[in-house]
């Protein structure tokens, strides 16, 4: 069996792997598609917080039952996607109803191996049925739930001002899920070309690059007041700690991004708006449901979301040329 392993920062190859066996409750799945995404650069960088190598990456996955457990709902040869965060189920977040978070996570493709291989075991609970969709779709879904979780932490209202800075894939599928829940969506990048590419194919209007005057044009499109809820989907830290000047009064801020830092506010900055700092990390299955909700009703557009697509066997090469390009990438697409 192959699978795609990360053995250290910039060195990614195809190695040989014994094919895994299915235990008690486990289903084994034959990879199809797998999404690539900002922690997949960052683990290529050598830049992602939580990761120890060597590491099969993948976390975005679409496949088909190659075997699932005696009596389960599950058949063989089902289009699935999978929900990549394992959790422990009896820690205090678990407890809570909160396994995006628990203290035990072990996550496909960063805390443990994931689905950059021909096969992979995973728990039958981590299957999700995706017959009716694309295999492109379906690797879609993970990356869209994150938005979602992150949409759904905020509880916006309809009308409200929204924020998005960051216009990679995390960042539109914020922006995807704002709007849908009716919020006023702008906008920010550094990136003229994934500004232009989110108001062009997706349908976003209201975009602004970011640059010395940012905040004075963000200020003029609001009146002064600025933005009921604001989202970072950067990956920046100096991006993360300028986006509380953009929060409005009694507005609240939305931490999407993880990044290995510090990230620090002036206390009376962050006091006199009374500001609500969220964190949003992963998703749960009732985010996952949402986006697979959306896409059967056509309200995700799925295939100007995919914009690159690579053979396995490309990927050691094709990493870096993505990673250079990521200007004009928004989601690459793996085929196994």
């Amino acid at each position: 069996m192959r699978a795609v392993m990360c053995r250290e920062p910039y060195a990614l190859e195809r190695i040989e792997r014994a094919a895994p066996q299915p235990g008690p409750g486990e289903v084994l799945v034959r990879m199809r598609r797998v999404g690539l995404c900002g922690t997949d650069y960052h683990i290529f960088a050598g830049n992602q917080p939580f990761l120890s190598y060597p590491r099969v990456m993948g976390h975005e996955l679409a496949g088909e039952v190659a075997a699932a457990p005696e009596g389960s709902a599950l058949r063989v040869g089902q289009r699935v996607t999978i929900n990549p965060y394992l959790a422990c189920g009896t820690c205090i977040a678990c407890r809570k109803g909160k396994p995006n978070c628990c203290t035990r996570i072990a996550v496909l493709g960063v805390h443990t191996d994931g689905g950059m291989q021909d096969l992979i075991v995973v728990p039958e609970g981590a299957v999700i049925d995706a017959d009716d969709l694309t295999l492109e779709q379906a690797a879609m879904v993970e990356f869209l739930a994150i938005g979602a979780h992150a949409v759904a932490r905020a509880r916006l209202s309809a009308g409200d001002r929204v924020l998005v800075a960051g216009a990679g894939p995390i960042g539109v599928a914020v922006a995807l899920f704002a709007r849908l829940d009716g919020a006023h969506v702008t906008l920010i990048d550094t990136r003229a070309t994934r500004l232009a590419y989110a108001r062009d194919r997706l349908g976003f209007k209201d975009v602004v690059t970011v640059d010395g005057s940012v905040r004075d044009t963000l200020a003029d499109r609001t009146g002064g007041d600025f933005f009921d809820t604001v989202f970072d989907a950067t990956g920046n830290i100096h991006a993360m700690r300028a986006g509380l000047g953009y929060v409005a009064h009694g507005g609240s801020y939305v931490l999407v991004s993880v990044v290995p830092d510090d990230l620090i506010f002036a206390d009376p900055e962050f006091h006199k708006r009374e500001t609500t700092l969220i964190a949003s990390r992963n998703a749960l299955s009732t985010d996952f449901e949402r986006v697979l909700s959306a896409m059967r009703s056509g309200a995700i557009p799925t295939d100007a979301l995919h914009t690159h697509s690579l053979d396995a066997d490309d990927l050691p090469a094709g990493m870096p040329r993505l990673i250079a390009e990521a200007d004009h990438v928004l989601k690459a697409i793996v085929t196994f």
